[in-house]
């Protein structure tokens, strides 16, 4: 009897029946089977959306397709630009968010050397559902997959790569749209990717773009907009992800009123921890509705231009 001339029977066999290596070794009975990855969501893979030809394209698209639809439907109003002259290198643009023209408004804002070297963290769960809008949203806002429930770790590592490789990152550290016109608390995720990358965050408040397509409306209609950059901001020593989301909050906030008032107002509020808050006040719908109506008086609707 010849014991090794019985295992390679043995191996020969459960090959043939599996197909390991090149298929899945079968699970073992009582043992649930994994998940399989479907290259969706969170996996989707966007490599492909960073190489040149995608790159140029989507270069194409923001400056002849974007730029002029934004020109018409926002007019935006564009602050503190002066405030990143002295920034170099990849950083973190944190904004607001109240409308899915919040994205085209800032890639066609975001000044040189960033703008065409940035890409967007958007919703695994929503813009990469599906091949078709994983896809168009990779190529067209270079957009990448962000878990929103929480700081996965693929998310992190492959946006703490991108820094590296010298890209910028745009994210809503709300987590998602606005769902009445106020803002949300900011989660830590953008703040933990800065304090694990050593890079500043830009601060960005926007500003009327929840008139022109707040969330729940399928058609655009024209309405004025304000788009204010923020000095940028660096984590103190030992100051933790969470300590860092509400400072950037804060910052944000401070340009919101910046917007509605004025700079020297909103410099005297912001020192004194009294800027208004971008969450709005806790009272019952109705009142924050009309609390909403007097914030937003200067994103008042606009008609479409005479051509």
């Amino acid at each position: 009897m010849n014991p090794l001339g019985d295992l390679i029977g043995r191996l020969r066999a459960t090959i043939s029946y599996s197909g390991f290596p090149w298929r899945a070794a079968p699970v073992p009975t009582g043992m649930k089977p994994p998940t399989p990855l479907k290259g969706l969501g969170a996996d989707y893979d966007t490599t492909w959306a960073r190489r040149y030809p995608a790159r140029l394209t989507r270069a194409a698209i923001v400056e002849s397709i974007m730029r002029p639809t934004i020109a018409a439907l926002a007019s935006p109003d564009r602050r503190g630009l002066d405030r990143l002259d002295e920034v170099n290198g990849p950083v973190v643009f944190v904004a607001n968010h109240h409308s899915h023209a919040d994205t085209p408004l800032l890639l066609t804002s975001i000044p040189e050397p960033w703008r065409h070297r940035i890409v967007v963290g958007a919703a695994a769960d929503y813009f990469f559902s599906n091949r078709a809008s994983s896809a168009i949203s990779a190529l067209a806002i270079g957009a990448v997959p962000i878990e929103r429930s929480k700081v996965g770790r693929r998310s992190a590592d492959m946006a703490r790569d991108l820094i590296g490789e010298g890209w910028s990152m745009l994210l809503y550290p709300e987590g998602g749209r606005s769902p009445d016109g106020w803002g949300q608390e900011f989660r830590g995720g953008a703040a933990f990717l800065a304090i694990r990358c050593d890079v500043p965050v830009v601060p960005i408040h926007l500003q009327g773009t929840g008139q022109i397509l707040r969330k729940g409306r399928t058609l655009p209609r024209p309405s004025r907009t304000t788009v204010t950059f923020g000095d940028p901001l660096v984590a103190k020593e030992d100051e933790n992800a969470r300590a860092f989301a509400i400072r950037l909050q804060a910052a944000v906030a401070a340009l919101g009123d910046e917007a509605t008032s004025d700079w020297y107002t909103a410099r005297i509020r912001a020192h004194a921890g009294t800027s208004p808050g971008l969450t709005g006040p806790d009272v019952g719908a109705w009142r924050r509705a009309w609390a909403l109506g007097g914030r937003d008086r200067h994103s008042r609707r606009r008609r479409w231009p005479k051509l």
